[in-house]
């Protein structure tokens, strides 16, 4: 749902990468299901897998396992997975349908974008750089960039310096709480992706959003309401 907010002019737009900017759960279910299938276990149905993408490794060996996030034996797992994911990182992973129309309105309208995301930089950049994004983002903020991860603000206020855009003109476009607590503290405008992976019992209309978006396209309307 778009709602009735009318930002001041937009420069520079930030995403979130898993479950915003590109669909990457199906790469990431693959691994999980993979390191699984390594301990003997059938592959779980990806829909089990894909709401918990954005929460990252400790996550998905949680819900792939049934192991406390901060056991050693989970930890083992979570090494597995991402040697496994990193080895087969853009096999199926594509930008969300209409990303690549809102990306290319972006550039064409004389505005920049950018990424900002906890995934650790050693994924980040193979991944960016595999979707041929790497050389277009004027800013890329990993989760290993700066000693804060989101929900801090430094990450997505480091990405504002990088981009030339101070805070008031940038949009950050998220799929989970802690984007949109991040994009809020940094002050700047704050977009909810429900397109990407929420989880049945997450509450995403209370996460503070300015706006929610049901697609890309609706990105692309509310930022053209921006110019």
């Amino acid at each position: 749902m778009i709602n009735t907010l009318s930002p001041t002019r937009i420069n520079t737009v930030l995403f979130d990468l898993d479950g915003t900017l590109a669909d990457t759960a199906p790469d990431l279910a693959a691994a999980l299901n993979a390191v699984r299938l390594s301990k003997g276990k059938p592959a779980l149905p990806f829909e089990k897998i894909r709401p918990a993408v954005s929460r990252g490794g400790k996550a998905l060996i949680e819900v792939g396992f049934n192991l406390p996030p901060d056991s050693d034996k989970a930890e083992n797992l979570r090494l597995q997975l991402l040697d496994h994911y990193r080895e087969n990182i853009a096999c199926h992973t594509r930008l969300f349908p209409g990303m690549d129309r809102v990306l290319a309105h972006i550039e064409n309208n004389g505005s920049n974008w950018g990424v900002v995301t906890n995934k650790p930089g050693w994924l980040t950049e193979p991944l960016m750089a595999e979707l041929n994004l790497k050389q277009r983002a004027a800013c890329i903020v990993s989760g290993d960039t700066l000693d804060e991860r989101k929900p801090h603000p430094a990450p997505l206020l480091h990405a504002c310096q990088l981009a030339g855009s101070p805070p008031e003109h940038c949009v950050y476009i998220g799929d989970a709480e802690r984007d949109m607590i991040a994009g809020n503290r940094a002050g700047m405008h704050t977009l909810l992706a429900l397109f990407g992976y929420i989880g049945e019992t997450d509450r995403p209309l209370e996460w503070g959003a300015d706006a929610t978006l049901k697609s890309p396209e609706e990105l692309l309307h509310w930022l053209i309401k921006a110019e």
